[in-house]
């Protein structure tokens, strides 16, 4: 075994965004959804609702996202303790949601940008699962059918068609739009009078929808009447979201690799390490031929921290011969 010093020019970093599916599917499309009575009629259903991509019967089911309403006035679900009307499941998710996103709490949603904006009190929110994505979603593939009454709607984000990153606290957002694949289908895709159809925010994985705008162009609206069955307003919108039977999404994550360049000279590595290599009892080279004409095989890279420990080794695909004619560069790729 032979060790050589790197040098501070040996090291490359270079970081490189990897597209891949969310859905466990395998498939950048959900197309069927389905939900669990057990959970829906738990008391986790009073605050959201799963959706799977099959069966939630069927071991290989997987919470694909959960589907919630929250209310600013506390309308569309069940009072907490009918003397306080307010208090309800909507408030709770409207606060946590507001503090998740806004980090503000006496702020409010407002959709759209510009001229064209709407502040509605309450949403509906659609949360895919944590398990779905590693670093966050990635803009312009967000494509969702919704279906109702009034037809179709092709919902998609605003990606392709600005310029600067929006922020809302460290989370970057993008509005929703009337479109396809992060663009328009005609100016801004927005709701006449009711801003944008809502906030996509990938970096926490979360779609925020509007329903007032939903509502006005396919007659699918929150039920914002107070006290109302829990669950009522996520069972809307997971009626809108199976008919439309079409939901893509895919996953980003940005991979740091660490290239390390090995070299070794014409005149380094040349004598093997290998006991067998030497004469026990002399100490000389046990074959007279590799005197003169020394000949190794360099089959693996290991990588040391100065306490002299073995923090990485790299295998070749083949053995690599070394001799005093020869150099090599050996390119090391460390992915984190």
């Amino acid at each position: 075994m032979s060790f050589k010093r790197l040098d501070a020019e040996d090291f490359v970093v270079s970081a490189d965004a990897v597209q891949s599916v969310a859905w466990s599917t395998n498939s950048a499309t959900l197309t069927e959804f389905f939900t669990s009575s057990v959970q829906a009629n738990g008391t986790s259903g009073n605050y959201y609702l799963s959706v799977y991509q099959t069966s939630s019967f069927i071991a290989e089911a997987e919470i694909q996202f959960d589907i919630t309403y929250g209310n600013m006035l506390g309308s569309g679900s069940s009072y907490f303790d009918p003397n306080i009307p307010r208090l309800t499941p909507a408030t709770s998710i409207y606060g946590q949601y507001r503090s998740l996103v806004l980090e503000d709490e006496n702020s409010n949603f407002i959709y759209g940008d510009g001229t064209n904006t709407f502040t509605p009190n309450d949403f509906w929110a659609i949360s895919v699962d944590r398990a779905r994505y590693k670093e966050k979603l990635f803009p312009g593939t967000f494509n969702l059918f919704l279906s109702g009454s009034g037809g179709l709607l092709k919902l998609t984000d605003n990606s392709n068609s600005t310029n600067l990153s929006t922020f809302l606290g460290p989370n970057r957002v993008y509005q929703l739009i009337s479109g396809s694949d992060g663009t328009p289908y005609n100016t801004t895709g927005y709701a006449p009078g009711f801003g944008s159809y809502g906030l996509f925010l990938p970096d926490i994985g979360t779609i925020l929808l509007n329903p007032a705008a939903i509502n006005s162009s396919i007659n699918v609206n929150s039920n914002s009447n107070p006290d109302i069955t829990n669950g009522t307003n996520q069972q809307l919108l997971y009626s809108a979201i199976q008919q439309g039977a079409n939901f893509q999404l895919n996953a980003q994550e940005t991979v740091t690799s660490d290239y390390v360049f090995v070299r070794s000279r014409n005149s380094e590595f040349n004598y093997s390490s290998n006991p067998s290599y030497i004469s026990g009892s002399t100490g000389e080279i046990a074959f007279p031929q590799f005197i003169d004409n020394p000949q190794t095989y360099i089959t693996t890279v290991g990588m040391y921290n100065d306490s002299n420990e073995l923090v990485a080794v790299a295998k070749l695909s083949r053995p690599l011969l070394k001799d005093f004619t020869k150099e090599s560069l050996i390119r090391v790729k460390l992915d984190f």
